[in-house]
């Protein structure tokens, strides 16, 4: 019994692991995690649904830094809910359509990208509600280098024809998990949140410098490739 429900298991990973390479630090436990609730999604639920369902927890998470900054600083344990609803529906809406082998490869690679930039400024909104003066500029600066990365994400994919979401052991989940424990911390120690967004930016902008440079050498490999192809033609 356990011997079938392991390559069932097997079975449903192959199945949502669609074009995408992950490095990711807990890619073992979350793919594990998403078989598991890849194959209990309700039939009435299409990935439209669950791409909703992430976006509503970016404003989730937006409710919970301005009752946080207006009420109390309890109430950004509500912005750790949203990150997890966020991580749900973000993470399953283009898996269950592999699963159910209804994939729409060009529709939902754009609906992913632009509901992600709208997650990721609805975040950003609520930490520059949250906290006052000059640094606000750390939550401008993290929408900023986001969406740098965001585009070297593209760009390599454009180059390569490998979608990699990730920059060596960090991708999206373990994000969404670093931001949830500061949100925690920053219940019982007030303006953590501050110094992490900044100490965040300073990181986040070295690995967006790396990327770009590999980036760059890689869409160099590429001209240098297609020059030799046409002299050969």
């Amino acid at each position: 019994m356990k011997l079938k429900q392991k390559k069932d298991g097997e079975k449903v990973l192959k199945a949502i692991s669609n074009d995408r390479t992950r490095t990711n630090l807990i890619r073992k436990p979350e793919h594990r995690a998403l078989v598991f609730l890849v194959q209990r999604i309700p039939s009435w639920m299409n990935s439209d649904t669950l791409t909703f369902i992430g976006l509503l927890g970016s404003v989730i998470t937006l409710t919970g830094f301005i009752l946080a900054a207006y009420i109390h600083p309890c109430y950004l344990l509500l912005g750790v809910f949203g990150l997890a609803i966020n991580w749900f529906g973000d993470s399953l809406d283009g898996r269950l359509a592999f699963y159910r082998n209804k994939p729409r490869k060009w529709y939902g690679f754009t609906l992913d990208i632009i509901i992600d930039w709208i997650s990721i400024i609805l975040i950003g909104l609520g930490y520059l509600l949250y906290v006052a003066g000059n640094w606000k500029l750390a939550g401008f600066g993290l929408i900023v280098l986001y969406g740098w990365s965001m585009l070297i994400t593209l760009l390599r994919y454009k180059v390569t024809g490998k979608y990699i979401i990730d920059s060596g052991i960090f991708g999206p989940t373990e994000v969404r998990l670093l931001i949830a424990f500061f949100l925690m911390l920053e219940i019982f120690f007030k303006d953590i949140i501050l110094y992490s967004a900044a100490l965040a930016c300073i990181i986040l902008f070295f690995i967006n410098i790396a990327d770009s440079v590999k980036l760059l050498g890689l869409a160099n490999d590429r001209d240098i490739e297609e020059k030799k192809s046409n002299l050969s033609g």
